[in-house]
């Protein structure tokens, strides 16, 4: 069994500010080792119940903030920027995976939750997939699904695990805080935090094994709306060859498959983020 993780850092039991979200926060070494220790806690559980491999994907901002030397000497970790494949590199390994995990993940822009955006809260207003509006929980989710790998568990505000629930009902979900604005939230204690991700981890891949849980697929050809904050920045994401303008501050492109419309929607945000610069 062969389990992959993404994860990020907005769903972490006692964040929710951007010091502790940017490596230049003040509370940000803390807000590091917290995430850090979510993430073992998921992995152990994962080796524990069977897995004979465990790859953790760092997901948040710049992808080096989990301490390697803090996590079990069993998992691997994929660290660093810029990947292809973002949040979910390596999601596409010609071994393949049997279940992805997402730790530490948000709700989607505009939606009540912790920190809530959708991959760059400074370009991305919303983003669509076939018409349906998606966070990365989605888009991610999708992604793996075009490699048929099932989205199994999700951590983080009880928002987010919601959202899960709609992309994917069978998906176990651990809450580790509920949310009382954007920064602000009720949160569990770290070790209180940890063991319910680890019990969710067992559940979840029991449930994987007994077949219960399948891969959130989205069948081609896939369009991608990428909506953006201001005009300027759809101006530039309509560089990208292939895309084309829906209106004032969206730009659409469609794809063969899940997998090309992501890379093209990260594309667009690339482009789309320029126009700040």
């Amino acid at each position: 069994m062969r389990i992959y993780i993404s994860a990020d850092l907005e769903g972490v039991s006692g964040v929710v500010a951007t010091d502790h979200t940017s490596t230049e926060g003040s509370d940000y070494g803390r807000a590091r080792r917290l995430m850090t220790a979510e993430v073992d806690a998921a992995a152990r559980a994962a080796l524990d119940a069977g897995a004979e491999e465990v790859v953790v994907n760092d997901g948040h901002g710049g992808m080096r903030n989990l301490l390697i030397e803090e996590l079990s000497p069993e998992v691997r970790l994929m660290t660093g920027t810029p990947k292809i494949l973002g949040q979910m590199e390596g999601i596409d390994c010609s071994e393949g995976f049997d279940g992805c995990i997402f730790i530490g993940y948000h709700a989607r822009a505009g939606t009540h939750g912790v920190l809530n955006h959708t991959i760059s809260g400074a370009v991305v207003s919303r983003v669509r997939l076939n018409g349906r509006e998606l966070g990365e929980t989605g888009l991610n989710a999708a992604l793996a699904g075009k490699f048929s790998v099932p989205l199994v568990l999700v951590s983080g505000d009880s928002n987010v695990c919601e959202q899960a629930r709609e992309i994917v009902p069978e998906v176990v979900t651990v809450a580790v805080k509920e949310a009382a604005g954007r920064y602000a939230a009720l949160c569990q204690s770290p070790v209180r935090a940890r063991s319910l991700i680890a019990s969710g981890v067992t559940e979840a891949l029991e449930k994987m094994q007994r077949g219960e849980i399948r891969p959130y697929e989205v069948k081609g050809p896939v369009e991608v709306v990428l909506a953006t904050v201001d005009t300027a920045m759809a101006d530039l994401a309509e560089l990208l060859p292939g895309s084309r303008r829906v209106d004032e501050l969206s730009v659409a492109y469609e794809g063969k498959d899940a997998c090309e419309a992501y890379r093209a929607l990260r594309a667009m945000i690339y482009l789309g983020s320029c126009s700040r610069r």
